[in-house]
């Protein structure tokens, strides 16, 4: 579902996070200001709903223009690795947040959540749980036609 943030309109948090071992680079706040839309997805190898909605991020990974971004959460990075091995790996980058304290930051208070960030690095949605297949059509995809205005 769509929450409302305190973020939302609001410029990314800064932070920068080292990458999964052998996925670089890893993620800065700077990278999701450099224009163009990115999606960034909090996710955990142990997170059952991180799995369930993985095949929604697989399918988001294939819309032209649009960054999809990892923020793996609290997470043993072999574990993550394995789970992106094992169900494809979607993101153009993955930063590991090893303590939660960039998600804190975020305001994440569980995992999955998906934000959309626009061209000028500005959070513009929040969506809390995981990505259900009708929400790609139904309120992703509209919401990054609106950021692109």
């Amino acid at each position: 579902k769509i929450v409302p943030s305190a973020l939302i309109d609001k410029p990314v948090p800064q932070f920068d996070l080292p990458p999964l071992p052998g996925h670089e680079p890893g993620l800065i706040a700077a990278d999701l200001a450099k224009g163009g839309i990115s999606v960034v997805n909090v996710w955990a190898s142990w997170c059952g709903p991180c799995r369930l909605e993985h095949p929604q991020l697989m399918e988001l990974a294939k819309v032209p223009g649009v960054r999809l971004i990892g923020l793996n959460y609290k997470d043993d990075p072999a574990k993550a690795l394995a789970f992106l091995q094992q169900l494809g790996d979607p993101f153009d980058a993955v930063g590991a947040d090893r303590t939660g304290r960039v998600a804190i930051e975020w305001g994440v208070y569980g995992v999955p959540e998906t934000f959309l960030i626009d061209g000028k690095g500005r959070i513009v949605m929040k969506h809390v749980g995981p990505l259900r297949p009708e929400d790609i059509p139904e309120k992703i995809l509209p919401a990054i036609k609106a950021a692109r205005q």
